[in-house]
């Protein structure tokens, strides 16, 4: 039986140990950043398809395209994961990043 489950109403640590849980579960742990990395890339590019499906713009007809929800999905999946991997709160980080982001200036 599978006992993975996110929380109702989850933070971005609850992701991040949901996670964390499911690579285990799943036989992904021996993957390093590097990889994680790789495939987020990959991800993104599959989320440009999506769009461009989604958008009506020229994709193979022959290509299986996922939906542009399941794509951003599977980045924010890859996104915990090298988050993990290098012990980073990710609510922490976006939190600190903006506070930055606060005192620059935008044109």
């Amino acid at each position: 039986m599978n006992e993975l489950e996110l929380r109702a109403n989850p933070t971005l640590r609850d992701f991040q140990e949901y996670v964390k849980k499911l690579e285990v579960e799943r036989g992904f742990t021996r993957q390093n950043a590097i990889e994680k990395c790789l495939l987020l890339g990959e991800e993104m590019g599959e989320l440009f398809k999506a769009v461009r499906k989604t958008m009506k713009l020229k994709t193979d007809v022959n290509a299986n395209i996922g939906s542009v929800d399941e794509e951003i999905a599977d980045m924010l999946i890859y996104l915990c994961s090298i988050a993990n991997r290098f012990d980073i709160d990710i609510e922490q980080a976006f939190r600190n990043k903006e506070e930055h982001n606060k005192k620059r200036t935008w044109i």
